[in-house]
């Protein structure tokens, strides 16, 4: 139990704020074609015939993320149908935290079976792409209609990551209810809440 508590103690005082930001809100996504933990390469103009897109950066290890898991998956299972999958990047180098390996990401995706796909940021040039700092934190792509996405929310899932029976505002799903109503999100970013990712350098 103090082992445990440790561990998460030390996950989150990286959850600090980092001088990176996440890309501006309207600014055009970043495009990328990431290997899938089925072998396969998934690019954002693969999207192209869907409304948006829910870009999420995650890891394996991180106690937000494990917190977050559920959630974001009944995002997916909820707003895939109405034309906004989601989509899993992980960022974090594997050489430092082995845990995020592609055969973990397997491993982990097919425990919780993931109904969307799960990406290995190799050279972890995606996410400097977005500014993302932290795992999970989520970029709301809205397809612009010429083959672009643009960036229409970024940040956290809710306001509780502890106690999703306690949430009082969803963030995410909110955001893209508002686009599906062919309104702006409200707010446009918050603060995403999480370990810091695992970077190379």
């Amino acid at each position: 139990m103090k082992r445990q508590l440790l561990i998460f103690t030390l996950f989150a005082l990286s959850a600090i704020t980092l001088s990176a930001q996440p890309i501006s809100v309207g600014s055009v996504a970043p495009d990328f074609a990431l290997k899938n933990i089925d072998g396969s390469t998934i690019s954002l103009s693969d999207y192209s015939n869907e409304k948006g897109v829910m870009v999420i950066f995650s890891c394996n290890p991180c106690p937000y993320v494990i917190a977050y898991e559920d959630r974001i998956i009944d995002l997916h299972n909820r707003y895939a149908a109405q034309g906004f999958p989601l989509v899993l990047i992980n960022p974090n180098d594997a050489d430092k935290q082995p845990v995020d390996s592609m055969d973990e990401m397997r491993v982990r995706a097919e425990e919780k079976n993931y109904p969307f796909p799960y990406l290995k940021d190799v050279d972890q040039s995606i996410y400097k792409a977005y500014g993302a700092t932290r795992t999970p934190e989520i970029f709301l792509l809205k397809n612009n209609g010429d083959g672009s996405f643009v960036v229409a929310y970024t940040g956290t899932v809710d306001d509780n990551y502890k106690d999703a029976s306690a949430v009082n505002v969803s963030y995410a799903s909110n955001a893209v209810n508002a686009l599906l109503q062919g309104e702006e999100p409200n707010p446009t970013s918050t603060v995403a809440i999480g370990c810091s990712i695992v970077a190379k350098n």
